[in-house]
C-alpha cells in the first residue's frame, strides 16, 4: 500500500485518508474515491489530497477485517458485518468465552496491519455480547501476512453456553443464628444459579453436624442432582473440618481445599458418585464477584474444574475489595 498526497486529478480509485467537506456534503475517510468525488474536491478549490492507494497484494480494511474474525469465530459466536476496517464477534447466548490466548498473541505480532481483541479467558459474557474485535490498522492488510494470522487464528475463541444444573442446596446453622442470616445465604446462592440458567434449588437447612449433614448429604444424592453444594454456617478452616469431614463420611472426595481467589479462599472442591460438590465459602452469601462464581460459571457452561484449573485461578484472582469486610486485606491509615 502506497500512503501520501496525490493530485486531485490522480484521486479516483484511491482511499482516502483524511474526511473532507465539500460542497455536495463530507466525504468520509475510507471512502474509494471515484471520478465524481475528484471532481467535487477539485470544485472545492483543493489541488492535493493524501490517500492511500492498495496494491495487488493489498486486501482492503473491511475484507481482511471480516477475514481475521471469522478465521478465530469458533463454536458459539457469530460475525457481524464489517465496517471502517472494524469486524466484530459477538456470543450467540450466555456464557463462558474460552480464549487461546497463545494464537491472538501470534496473530497480533504478525504484522502491525493486523489487530484482534478478546476478553480475558474464562470470561463470562451474556448473550449478543461483544466477544473480539478485528481491527485493521491501516487502510489494508498484506495478503501474506492476512493468510498466515488466519492460519494461527483457527477457532481461536469459543463459546460454551450456560446449561441448566440439578442443583442440591444444603444450609448448615447454628444456635442463635439469625433466620435473616440464613435466608440471605439461600437467596445469594440461588441467584446465582438462575442467573446462571438454572433453576433455584429447594435448599435444605439443617444443623451443623457431621453425622447429620452427612445423612442430608445421602438423601440428596438419591434425587442424582447435577451439583451438590454445601453453605456451612461456619467458615471452613481445614479439611476434617464440619462440612468436608461430613462429605467425606458421605461417600465423597476432597480434590482441593481453598483457592487462589480473594475474595473466595475457603471454597472445597470435591466430588461425590461422579457429581461435583463444592462447599461453597462465606462469602458466597453476598451477591458480590468472589471465586465461588467462577467455579459455578464453569460448572454451568461444562467446563471442567480440576484442583490444577483453581490453582491457576491466582493470576487475576485479587477481586475488587468487598466493602464492609470485617478482615480487610490493607488498613487504611
Amino acid at each position: 500500500m502506497i500512503f501520501g498526497p496525490v493530485p486531485v486529478g490522480e484521486a479516483a480509485g484511491t482511499v482516502l485518508a483524511h474526511s473532507v467537506r465539500v460542497a455536495s456534503g463530507m466525504i468520509k475517510k475510507g471512502t474509494l474515491l471515484t471520478a465524481d468525488h475528484a471532481a467535487a474536491l477539485a470544485a472545492g478549490g483543493l489541488s492535493e489530497i493524501t490517500v492511500a492507494r492498495l496494491g495487488p497484494d493489498d486486501v482492503p480494511e473491511d475484507e481482511a477485517a471480516h477475514a481475521l474474525a471469522s478465521a478465530a469465530c469458533g463454536p458459539g459466536l457469530r460475525v457481524a458485518a464489517a465496517t471502517t476496517g472494524r469486524c466484530n464477534l459477538y456470543t450467540r447466548s450466555a456464557g463462558v468465552l474460552r480464549v487461546d490466548a497463545a494464537a491472538i498473541a501470534a496473530a497480533n505480532a504478525i504484522d502491525e496491519a493486523l489487530t484482534i481483541a478478546t476478553p480475558p479467558d474464562y470470561a463470562r459474557l451474556e448473550g449478543n455480547t461483544l466477544a473480539a474485535t478485528a481491527k485493521i490498522i491501516p487502510y489494508a492488510a498484506p495478503r501474506v501476512a492476512l493468510d498466515r494470522a488466519t492460519m494461527v487464528l483457527s477457532d481461536a475463541l469459543t463459546l460454551y453456553p450456560f446449561g441448566p444444573l440439578r442443583t442440591a442446596l444444603l444450609v448448615t446453622r447454628i444456635d442463635g443464628q439469625k433466620e435473616s442470616v440464613v435466608a440471605k445465604g439461600i437467596r445469594a446462592v440461588s441467584d446465582r444459579l438462575v442467573s446462571l440458567g438454572s433453576d433455584a434449588p429447594d435448599a435444605v437447612v439443617l444443623p451443623h453436624d457431621k453425622a447429620g449433614l452427612a445423612d442430608a448429604i445421602g438423601d440428596a444424592m438419591r434425587d442424582a442432582p447435577d451439583l451438590l453444594l454445601i453453605l456451612s454456617a461456619t467458615a471452613t478452616s481445614d479439611r476434617h473440618d464440619t462440612a468436608p469431614a461430613a462429605l467425606v463420611a458421605a461417600g465423597g472426595t476432597i480434590h482441593r481445599f481453598g483457592m487462589p481467589v480473594d475474595p473466595g479462599n475457603l471454597l472445597v472442591l470435591a466430588q461425590i458418585d461422579a457429581v461435583p460438590a463444592i462447599i461453597l465459602p462465606g462469602c458466597a452469601r453476598s451477591p458480590a464477584l468472589n471465586g465461588a462464581d467462577w467455579v459455578l460459571e464453569r460448572l454451568a457452561a461444562r467446563l471442567p474444574v480440576t484442583p490444577e484449573s483453581i490453582a491457576a485461578m491466582g493470576v487475576g484472582g485479587l477481586l475488587k475489595e468487598m466493602p464492609g469486610r470485617p478482615h480487610p486485606r490493607e488498613k487504611t491509615s
